[in-house]
This record gives C-alpha cells, structure tokens and sequence, in this order.
C-alpha cells in the first residue's frame, strides 16, 4: 500500500526548459494565483479535521459493533514509523527498477476501487437525508462462504440499500472520471474521502499513544524528506489521489490549468497523525463534560498555526517541507500548555478513550497499511457478528 501518503506539503520550483520545448510551458503562478492555491489547500485540510473528529465522536458512540473505529495501541504507534519508513523505501526502490508507467497504471486501477468504496462510504449519510421518507429503499446482502456444516465460514456479508446503490453510482463516475482524465478535482474528490474515512475508522487510545505515534513520525518526515530525496522521488512518481492539490494558474487557465501545489494526506490524516490527535482530544473533551471543546478549538488552531508556517517556510525558500516538523510541535505543544494552564494536565494524561468512550472498540490484530484508504482499514478490523445496519465484515485481513 502506499507509503506516499506520508508526503508533506511539496511545491516544486518552475523548471519551464524542457516543457517549453515540447510545447507544454507551464504558466509562472501570479501571487493572486499563488494565494489562492493555498489558501485552498489549508481549507481542504480543514474540512476531513472538522468533519472527521465530529464523525468520530459519533462513530464512538455507536451501539453497533460493526460501527466500532479500531484503537492504535503504544506499540503500534511505535512500530509504526519503521513499517512507514520501510514502504516508503521499498516504493522508492520499485520506482527505481521497474517502469514508472506500469507501477502507475497498476497503482491506478487499485486507487480507482478503493476511492469509489471511500466516496460512497461519505456521501451516503448526505444521500440519506437528500432521499425522501417514501423513496422505494429495498435491503441487499452480499453473502460469501467457505465449506459447509459445521465448517462454513463467512469470508464476505456485506449489507446494502438502494440509497448506498446510488451513492456507489456517482462515486463510480468520479472514479472513471479519474481514471480517464487524472483531473485534480476527482483527485482531490477521492483524497477528501480518504482522509475523512481514516480519521473514522482508527482512533488513537489516549494521549500518551498520540505523542508516541507523533514524535516518531515528526523524526520520519524530517529524515526522509531533508536526509535524503527518497520522499520527493516518490512524491513526483506516484500517481495516485493520495494527495491533495489545486492549480496555482486557476485564474489563468481555468478547469485545465496544470501548476499545482500540493499537500499530502499525511498531513491531514494517516492512522494516528494529526487528524486523529485533534478527534482524540474532541472525545477528551467531551469526557470532561464541561460543555466545552476547549482542547479541540486548540489543537484545530495549533493545526492551521502549523500547516500555514509550513506553506511560508516552503514558499520563502522553494524547497519541499516536511510538514510535520511544523505540525507535530504545534499540535502536540499548543493542547499541553493549555492543560498545564488550567491544571489538567494528569487528566489529559489519564484519559483513556478505549475504556471511557469506547468501551468495546475492537484492538488492532497487525498494523494497517500507510494508505490509510478506508476500505482497507474497514477490513482489518477483526470479524464480528452480522450488524442490521450494512457494513463489510472480513474475519482476516486482506492487507
């Protein structure tokens, strides 16, 4: 699964020689263009922390077991840096053996049905209020078995509606919108997704997790992307909506512009990065029963502190930035010293979100890909029985 995901916010300098040779040149980015390209980018990274930690909290909650988020434990957040570093290089080394074109086209086709799952799976609690009460809406299951008598085993149940059928219809017109085209805005369509998906499915267990998992990946970003060009590499040779992007030449070209900033998914949300910090000390706050999100509205500002120094430092200096060498102390320092203000912090530290808001939330069995595409994270939760609601439940794991 791909390590690319761990791409921090890269901007490339204009090397307009060689495409203007071919005919291709790319327009020089205005500063209004520039502006607007960022700025776009910072509101893209804000919505999937928004909606994903208030979706989180809900999931939490749920009664269904099938619902339950699965919980990264101390030792998966430790461990979790050197899987990372490992795809990372392993990607690295594919990009530089085989061809870049097939690598791609495989890589395509695989994102393809993993962004349709994904896009299906957020528009369908919009989709269910957009239907009206009297909407004909029929009940599916997809059932698939091993052996039979006492020895049957159920390897797919999967539970559908006709509202999750039109979900999945548009979501497949996006994919093969993406797949034709590569256009940003389906792109960036499945990058959204993904990141919302993964903030909701895999929740940190408590604070302490959180700084672990951070503190290695803040060492993982800075290595990969100043200690060595590994990180660019594979950032420019994959092609895949695991990054989000917007044209700096907009207002020049329009829908068909080509100048793009970009910012990967790792900053936004891989399993136990930034994203599901913020989510964690949502459900903190809410332990608190203070009426208030104190820790959150920190945290979420901490966040665009953070993001929106990374975009200065790379914009100043025209070079590729590890966000997370911004994002990690912002996140983590900004939520510490509000605590240590208000004198909670052995709170903050003692707060279990396994044991106080999810009390029966599934632990992880191994690791789960960098990807962090929920369909994959979906089936690496451990089997549990059939829910009325609909939901894949795979009894192994298909990573």
């Amino acid at each position: 699964m791909a390590e690319a995901e761990e791409v921090s916010v890269l901007s490339y300098p204009l090397n307009n020689t060689d495409d203007a040779i071919n005919g291709t040149a790319k327009l020089v980015a205005t500063p209004a263009g520039t502006a607007l390209a960022y700025g776009s980018l910072v509101f893209m990274a804000l919505l999937p922390i928004f909606y994903g930690a208030l979706r989180s909290v809900r999931c939490a909650k749920s009664k269904n077991s099938s619902d339950m988020p699965e919980t990264i434990t101390s030792r998966d957040a430790a461990r979790f840096p050197l899987i990372a570093s490992c795809t990372l290089f392993g990607l690295y080394l594919f990009f530089k053996i085989f061809s870049q074109e097939y690598i791609n086209l495989l890589l395509s086709m695989y994102f393809f049905l993993l962004g349709i799952l994904a896009l299906s799976h957020t528009l369908s609690p919009a989709m269910n209020r957009l239907f009206p009460v009297n909407f004909p809406n029929k009940q599916y299951q997809l059932l698939f078995t091993q052996d039979s008598g006492e020895t049957k085993e159920e390897i797919v149940n999967y539970e559908f509606d006709t509202k999750d059928l039109v979900c999945l219809a548009f979501s497949s017109v996006v994919g093969v919108w993406y797949l034709l085209r590569k256009h940003w805005i389906a792109n960036n369509l499945f990058g959204l997704a993904f990141a919302l998906n993964g903030v909701e499915l895999l929740h940190l267990n408590n604070v302490s997790t959180g700084c672990i998992l951070l503190g290695g990946l803040f060492i993982y970003d800075v290595f990969w992307v100043f200690g060595t060009n590994v990180m660019v590499t594979v950032a420019k040779s994959f092609e895949a909506p695991i990054k989000l992007v917007f044209p700096q030449d907009l207002l020049e070209r329009g829908l068909e512009a080509n100048n793009f900033a970009m910012l990967g998914l790792g900053d936004i949300v891989i399993p136990g990065s930034n994203l599901n910090f913020i989510a964690l000390l949502l459900r903190f706050d809410i332990s608190l029963k203070k009426n208030t999100r104190t820790y959150f509205y920190t945290s979420f500002f901490a966040y665009i502190f953070g993001l929106g120094l990374t975009i200065f430092v790379m914009h100043t200096f025209k070079h590729a930035q590890p966000a997370l060498l911004y994002l990690v102390p912002a996140c983590i320092g900004f939520p510490l010293l509000m605590a240590l203000v208000k004198g909670e912090i052995a709170e903050m530290f003692s707060y279990e979100s396994s044991a106080e808001v999810l009390p029966h939330t599934p632990r992880l069995s191994h690791f789960p890909s960098v990807s962090s595409s929920p369909a994959s994270l979906a089936d690496s939760m451990q089997q549990k029985p059939v829910s009325p609601r609909r939901r894949r439940q795979l009894n192994t794991s298909t990573m």
